[in-house]
């Protein structure tokens, strides 16, 4: 069995800078201090985008800071809050699909994750273009029968939140498409944008999603625009990967309501 950890939409500003009402830097500090404490065991980690609120220097290289803390591989996807050029100037070893976009490969015993740029500069919604989708074909191929993972920002489909629905990926088509051809093998896909724990499955794939690090969507069946938020709390994912499982636990990191144990006791 392998453990791996999952961040989303942390949308850092400069440390010490308020958003939404909330402290996003603090709130990932936090995070870093718990996965430390719980999960050194962990095979690696993925943060699927969002990383900076408005693509400042100064938050990329708040996050990098505190990334750097993991003893174990990092990995940071962009969302559409992001900036190619002040996050390429901050992680120059950042994924790198030979095209300019933030795409790799990271092989685990039991799976293959492969990492995806969904990023429509200027757009809060998704785009995965021609060379994007080229390069995931050729990654596909290469596997051979061998067993994957997605990981993105953006879902390739609706949620059933209209002000969300509006700004997922345009051109869901090639994830349609790798669904109905690689289904058996297309273990689970893992995203974020949508700030809600969410989870289900999509044209057999099973998918899932949490809250993000900062500010929250909350479950409004009604507002089409603007996205609403909420201060509801944070969370991070812990994944077990095994040969004919996978399990994902959303960790509200901040949550401190455990109450005493009692001998005997049950749920």
């Amino acid at each position: 069995m392998t453990k791996l950890i999952q961040i989303t939409d942390p949308h850092l500003v400069a440390p010490g800078e308020i958003l939404h009402g909330l402290d996003p830097h603090a709130r990932l500090v936090a995070c870093i201090d718990d996965i430390l404490e719980h999960h050194r065991d962990a095979a690696c980690c993925v943060i699927t985008g969002d990383l900076a609120h408005r693509g400042e220097a100064a938050a990329y290289a708040a996050l990098r800071g505190q990334l750097e803390r993991l003893p174990f591989p990092w990995f940071a996807l962009l969302g559409n809050h992001d900036l190619r050029a002040p996050f390429a100037a901050a992680f120059r070893d950042a994924l790198d699909d030979g095209n300019g976009f933030v795409q790799g490969r990271f092989d685990l015993a039991e799976s293959a994750l492969l990492m995806l740029d969904t990023l429509d500069e200027g757009r809060n919604g998704g785009l995965y273009c021609a060379e994007r989708q080229a390069w995931l074909a050729s990654q596909v191929e290469r596997l051979g029968d061998r067993p994957f993972c997605l990981f993105m920002h953006h879902p390739p489909f609706d949620i059933g939140i209209p002000c969300l629905d509006r700004i997922g990926v345009a051109n869901p088509e090639p994830f349609v498409d790798l669904a109905a051809r690689r289904r058996h093998q297309l273990r689970h896909l893992f995203f974020g944008h949508v700030h809600r724990p969410v989870c289900g499955s999509w044209r057999g794939v099973p998918f899932s999603t949490m809250r993000g690090l900062n500010h929250q969507v909350p479950f409004d069946l009604h507002t089409v625009a603007p996205v609403p938020k909420s201060h509801e709390p944070p969370a991070y994912a812990v994944v077990f990967l095994q040969a004919d499982q996978i399990t994902v636990h959303f960790h509200d990191y901040l949550d401190r309501s455990t109450l005493p144990s009692r001998a005997g006791g049950s749920t």
